[in-house]
């Protein structure tokens, strides 16, 4: 999956503002890393290198099975497969948003 779909996908589950007012990065390792920033209206989602407030490290498979809901977040933080650095409650609150 290319890093355009992600940022497409992302910018259909949240819209236009999402609510969550701060800077998160997921970092795909090798294959990149995509930005949402919901600090400003209309949030912005790109492949932008803007200083997060909470960065999550997941593989771009592990991210698209929590998307369609095949991984839940929880599990996938408790086995490594999701790791968190920064605010653990921006990324508590990024849950309820990309639902």
């Amino acid at each position: 999956m290319s890093l355009e779909k992600i940022i497409d996908g992302i910018k259909q589950r949240i819209g236009e503002d999402c609510g969550l007012g701060a800077v998160v990065k997921f970092d795909f390792g090798d294959q990149g890393t995509v930005t949402l920033d919901a600090t400003q209206i209309p949030n912005q989602v790109s492949e932008s290198t803007t200083e997060p407030d909470c960065t999550m490290v997941i593989s771009i498979d592990d991210f698209m099975a929590m998307a369609d809901g095949s991984l839940d977040g929880v599990s996938a933080f408790m086995t490594g497969r999701l790791k968190v650095q920064g605010d653990m409650g921006i990324a508590m609150k990024l849950a309820a948003v990309m639902t």
